[in-house]
């Protein structure tokens, strides 16, 4: 399987909800920050983009995690992807970044390959939040680390927008993410709407499908709304590209609502017409 850091894209390729190293990030924590999301994103691809098989992807993943390991103990310069591990080790060193979070990315990566290739889905809303603490919070810490804030309530509200964040996406995509047999409807929420968990080629077309969308936006947007204090937490600059995050998060949740959240059938996005009130509520927050 061919890796793509040495001719990774660029990230207005990927279809991204949030900012990633914008201008308004503190030009200092740019590098470190785009050193995590390439990580992550060349990762991100290993495991989804492409014909490999999933045998393939593990093992493509595991030999990335051989050289992550290799990266944090500055054991030997990156062979397999230097554009991602390169950067990445500069912030490892410069900034200290913590192991942990990193490889529980890797974690999560592997584990949408297995989803993938056994079918099943997450029995229930736990089991889906603990998969969001490896896919998702462990950015929002990594960025925290970097703002140089790490108290335990202000972690616990990072977590709360990260899942948040990845809650929403998955709502967002249902009707991109189930043909690909990415399936992170409970099984116990859709039982309870008297839909079929073992039959997802019939999800879209169900009644009450738009029912159970609504119910968990809006247990992601309890969600989000929990975790948003933190935005007065973060430092500067920072401390107002989380607020655009976190209303850009919100908009999303608008925007599925507006469809009535036939998201099986409509992919909801971000345009020029919702910047207006997403900087007009993030200025209120």
């Amino acid at each position: 399987m061919t890796p793509p850091p040495d001719n990774r894209r660029d990230p207005a390729e990927h279809y991204e909800n949030f900012p990633v190293a914008s201008w308004l990030c503190p030009p200092r924590l740019r590098p470190p920050i785009a050193a995590i999301y390439w990580f992550a994103r060349t990762a991100d691809d290993i495991a989804d983009e492409g014909t490999a098989s999933a045998g393939e992807r593990i093992a493509e993943l595991e030999v990335y995690r051989a050289e992550l390991a290799a990266c944090l103990s500055g054991s030997s310069e990156p062979r397999r992807w230097p554009t991602v591990f390169s950067p990445l080790a500069a912030a490892v060193r410069d900034f200290a970044l913590p192991a942990k979070p990193l490889f529980d990315l890797l974690d999560a990566f592997t584990q949408d390959v297995c989803k993938t290739r056994d079918g099943a889905g997450y029995a229930d809303r736990a089991e889906l939040l603990a998969y969001c603490e490896r896919s998702a919070s462990p950015v929002g810490r990594l960025l925290l680390h970097l703002y140089g804030v790490g108290d335990a309530v202000a972690l616990q509200q990072s977590d709360a927008i990260c899942s948040a964040l990845q809650l929403i996406n998955f709502w967002q995509d249902l009707g991109v993410d189930v043909p690909r047999s990415r399936y992170y409807l409970p099984v116990d929420d859709c039982r309870r709407y008297g839909i079929d968990p073992a039959a997802p080629a019939t999800w879209a077309a169900h009644p009450r499908a738009p029912e159970l969308v609504a119910e968990l936006c809006e247990w992601s947007r309890g969600m989000m709304l929990a975790g948003a204090p933190l935005v007065h937490r973060v430092p500067g600059r920072a401390g107002w590209e989380l607020r655009l995050v976190v209303q850009g998060g919100l908009r999303i949740l608008d925007r599925i609502a507006a469809l009535r959240y036939r998201t099986f059938a409509v992919r909801p996005k971000i345009g020029p017409l919702d910047a207006a009130p997403i900087l007009w509520r993030s200025a209120w927050m």
